[in-house]
């Protein structure tokens, strides 16, 4: 095998290869048998045919493919090896030259996991934030508890802060009604604006069957672009109103909320959760700011093209997720086609805008799997298996999910994982 090496930028290799006639018969014999298992010739049974008659009765094409294939996986693997490479993903092929009895030519574009060299991670220094909960976020969460357990009271009153308000709602920019914007029997609670910014402060003193007309200059930074900044006016009939019934914050309210004997048992187990969400959001700001501190005083070669573009995709995927899911807390089925409109942007556009958060995400991946490997810091067999029984319990009744989960990719995946949270924690033992 003639074997050339070359460096190409991006931290890519090029190999190219060249098999002499010598080298590439045995690929196809190998090939001429496997497909003497599916040709058929006449008088023979599948398989039992003489190689030099299932030759005749092949297709060329399909024979030197098979061929090729048979070969370049063959010797991709000894490159890969003789030349101590670390394949970041599968190589690039392009056949220069292939045509029975002469040699084959063919060139590989291997992208390299990046090698990194490491800050001083050792002694890393973040402070970390005392976490208390104040008395009055307790108050604010019992609040929201007793407005869950309002009871909804048709009222022939005029509306007021507080109430609730079902209406028919027309949005219109310009005269021009706003694509989505026709909405019939929407609820919302006046004082609380969370979709439609000046609707709420426009319904007071509204009553059953009123119609209202009326305009809001939306913020510049509103979340729906097509919005943003413009004049929207409002055309609203009122279909009913309620009021909101709440109920007295006693014991029997405490209850009411689960396995509480009084008010103060519940009390202490809301602060006992603010304080474990809080020190959960405190924890997964100490890990952004180890890993940013680590990128910033490590070096790092090239990134493959290939490993930005699976990083830029998972995050799509994660938004288009993430968007869908939105759906049904607006009281719409969300499509990510909307959302691209809404925002006046094409999936081109957001992958390009992804690209620097992608750099990240490769580059703290690969700071934690050298520290893994320096470190040694490794997932046994017994924690994987740990974790796999989380995930199963998890996936339960999604059998594709578990079906991946089990396979031998699945393990790895688990494995990985495992060690990657335990990289973290030994990085945050470091730094406290």
């Amino acid at each position: 095998m003639k074997l050339e090496i070359k460096k190409q930028p991006k931290n890519v290799v090029e190999a190219e290869v060249e098999l002499c006639c010598e080298e590439v018969k045995p690929f196809e014999e190998k090939a001429l048998e496997e497909l003497a298992k599916e040709i058929k010739v006449k008088g023979f049974r599948p398989g039992k045919a003489p190689l030099d008659l299932v030759k005749k009765e092949i297709s060329q094409e399909k024979f030197l493919d098979l061929i090729a294939e048979k070969a370049i996986n063959e010797k991709y693997q000894e490159i890969i090896e003789k030349e101590k490479l670390n394949p970041a993903g599968p190589a690039e092929l392009e056949i220069q030259k292939i045509a029975l009895g002469n040699p084959l030519v063919f060139k590989l574009k291997i992208p390299l996991i990046p090698k990194v060299k490491l800050g001083n991670y050792h002694n890393l220094k973040i402070k970390k934030e005392k976490i208390f909960v104040k008395d009055e976020d307790v108050d604010e969460a019992m609040k929201e508890l007793q407005s869950m357990k309002g009871k909804e009271i048709v009222s022939n009153k005029k509306a007021e802060n507080g109430d609730k308000a079902k209406i028919d709602l027309d949005l219109f920019v310009d005269k021009v009604p706003i694509e989505g914007g026709q909405i019939r029997d929407f609820s919302i609670k006046l004082g609380q604006d969370q979709f439609f910014p000046g609707l709420s402060e426009n319904l007071i003193n509204a009553g059953k069957n009123d119609e209202k007309e009326f305009f809001h200059n939306y913020p510049s930074d509103h979340y729906d672009k097509k919005l943003a900044g413009k004049k929207v006016d409002f055309k609203v009939k009122v279909k009913e109103i309620y009021q909101i019934e709440l109920p007295e914050i006693n014991d029997e309210f405490a209850q009411s909320m689960g396995p509480f004997k009084n008010i103060v048992e519940l009390k202490e187990k809301i602060k006992e959760n603010m304080l474990k969400e809080k020190e959960a959001r405190e924890e997964e700001k100490m890990e952004i700011q180890i890993l940013e501190k680590l990128i910033e005083g490590s070096e790092f070669e090239e990134i493959p093209d290939i490993l930005l573009d699976h990083e830029v995709e998972k995050m799509l995927a994660e938004l288009k997720n993430n968007v869908e899911s939105m759906g049904p807390k607006v009281g719409a089925g969300a499509k990510f086609e909307d959302y691209l409109k809404a925002i006046k942007k094409t999936e081109e556009d957001l992958k390009k805008d992804f690209i620097p958060k992608a750099e990240q995400r490769v580059k703290t991946a690969l700071l934690i799997r050298e520290i893994s490997e320096k470190e040694k810091i490794e997932a046994s067999d017994q924690e994987v298996e740990e974790e796999l029984k989380k995930l199963q319990q998890l996936y339960q009744g999604q059998d594709q999910a578990l079906e991946n989960l089990n396979s031998e990719n699945g393990k790895i995946y688990i494995r990985n994982l495992v060690a990657n949270e335990k990289v973290i924690k030994w990085l945050k033992e470091k730094t406290i």
